[in-house]
């Protein structure tokens, strides 16, 4: 995940931290905070640095747990660039230039203004992955086509200098309950939504997080149901209910039948309360021990070079680089 905000929201402990905290249990996971990924549109210095070590105590808090994942900051191990530059020899330039993120983005900004580490992020991406020896990586629907290049790149090269790389396959994840903005439910909450009250974030204080869903936008019929087309504000506070409570949305949609929106929206509160204050007093409790935080990712990042530099060395030896003798 990239260290780009203050703070997470609560669409990605959703998205993507919930699945993650349960695959821990299942595989040995390697998460990553891809501050390298991150550079690929200006970020201010000094914010980068807190941001990064905000968001991997943020993983810490929401439940990566550092002795059972490997949890480590990109930019602490080169094997990643390292191996990103061979593979970059081995993409083809239309191959790379089809990517529907890059191309998006750089229609966006106009082909003078789009840097090569835009166009060349999906080959560092197949890299982060493929220095793992990874069997299975978990991503959302938009990362497929990243997935795909990476299981091509891999299955190249194999061809190419023998059997070097692990092809991985992609789990999409299970489509999570999607969560929208709550001042615009019609879009996705995100951290560039349009208005601050919107957003849900897990370093929020519980009194912001209450007044956010307080005032909440609904609708004026005063039925609580699940009905995203025509009732989408009551369908998201549901939905919020749900995913921090447990309940299935019918569940959550017969527990408040007959209720109205000021009961919803209390409940709701005190439900995200409940789930994100642990969250972020553990976060903070971190973030004023930096040493702690840093000597839990300097374990992170030997354990991850361990791993990577096997998988570079076989890399190297495969496609011919003369080995470096060291004299100890």
């Amino acid at each position: 995940m990239q260290p780009s905000a203050e703070s997470l929201h609560l669409g990605n402990w959703a998205g993507a931290l919930l699945q993650w905290r349960q695959m821990q249990e299942t595989h040995h996971a390697v998460y990553c905070v891809v501050d390298l990924h991150a550079i690929t549109v200006p970020q201010d210095p000094q914010a980068l640095r807190e941001q990064t070590r905000r968001t991997a105590a943020q993983y810490i808090a929401a439940g990566i747990d550092p002795d059972k994942s490997t949890l480590f900051v990109q930019s602490h191990v080169p094997a990643h660039t390292q191996l990103a530059w061979v593979l970059s020899t081995i993409t083809a330039f239309g191959e790379a230039g089809r990517m529907t993120q890059f191309k998006d983005k750089s229609q966006k900004q106009g082909a003078d203004a789009s840097s090569v580490g835009l166009f060349t992020y999906p080959i560092l991406q197949a890299a982060d992955i493929l220095l793992y020896d990874a069997d299975v990586v978990p991503v959302g629907e938009d990362q497929r086509q990243h997935i795909e290049l990476t299981r091509d790149l891999a299955g190249r090269f194999n061809q190419r200098f023998g059997q070097t790389l692990v092809v991985p396959e992609a789990k999409i994840l299970k489509e999570t309950a999607k969560i929208f903005d709550l001042q615009h439910p019609e879009s996705k909450m995100s951290k560039s939504g349009e208005s601050p009250q919107g957003i849900l974030w897990l370093l929020d204080e519980d009194t912001a997080l209450t007044k956010k869903i307080k005032s909440a936008v609904t609708d004026s019929d005063g039925e609580v149901r699940f009905d995203p087309d025509t009732k989408p504000g009551v369908s998201n506070l549901l939905t919020i209910y749900s995913i921090t409570t447990g309940v299935s949305v019918a569940e959550a949609e017969a527990h408040f039948s007959g209720s109205g929106y000021g009961d919803l929206k209390t409940q709701v509160a005190e439900a995200v309360v409940d789930t994100f204050s642990p969250i972020r007093e553990r976060t903070n409790e971190l973030l004023s021990d930096p040493a702690e935080l840093d000597r839990l990712l300097a374990r992170g990042a030997k354990a991850a070079s361990e791993r990577a530099e096997a998988t570079l060395a076989r890399v190297y030896e495969a496609v011919g680089f003369l080995p470096a003798t060291h004299n100890h």
